[in-house]
């Protein structure tokens, strides 16, 4: 297993790291998300998208495309240590962070054979979905139902420090 830090990688580190793991017949996974404030949903949609291969890349979201998505507060840790945290868990093996809007950038360059998404998206509404299925790439919906979100707990501690 690899250690966290060694985990976070730049594309070009982990195009050489594919190559030994699909020499060695591995099955690809390809994940990716904000991951602001790792909550339990995150953790659990991670474990399933590892049950559907042999190796896990994360792509986490830079700073600039988190508050592009979630708003001008967001997001609440920097990229940096998001990726650690994602870096932490047992099941994800490799962590790249990614300033492009969504992953289809990615996917063509890495090829993975499965693109997991989360619970909060259906096969048609996967924004890679065309690109996924053009290189021959299976999208897999994985996780538990989506009721845990990043911001419901800062809503919550919003209400808790009100109180």
């Amino acid at each position: 297993m690899r250690e966290t830090p060694s985990k976070i990688v730049s594309l070009d580190e982990l195009r050489n790291a594919l190559v030994v793991s699909r020499r060695n017949h591995k099955k690809i996974v390809f994940s990716n998300g904000c991951f602001d404030t790792l909550h339990v949903g995150h953790v659990r949609y991670l474990q399933a998208a590892k049950r559907e291969g042999d190796v896990l890349i994360t792509a986490v979201n830079a700073d600039t495309t988190v508050k592009n998505l979630k708003g001008p507060n967001r997001p609440i840790l920097d990229e940096q240590a998001r990726a650690l945290l994602v870096a932490a868990l047992r099941c994800v093996d490799y962590v790249i962070i990614f300033s492009e809007a969504n992953v289809e950038h990615l996917l063509e360059e890495i090829r993975p054979d499965v693109h997991a998404k989360g619970t909060d998206y259906t096969s048609d509404t996967v924004p890679e979905r065309a690109t996924a299925a053009r290189l021959g790439i299976r999208v897999a919906i994985v996780g538990d139902p989506k009721d845990h979100s990043t911001a419901a707990l800062l809503e919550a501690i919003r209400k808790e420090r009100n109180a």
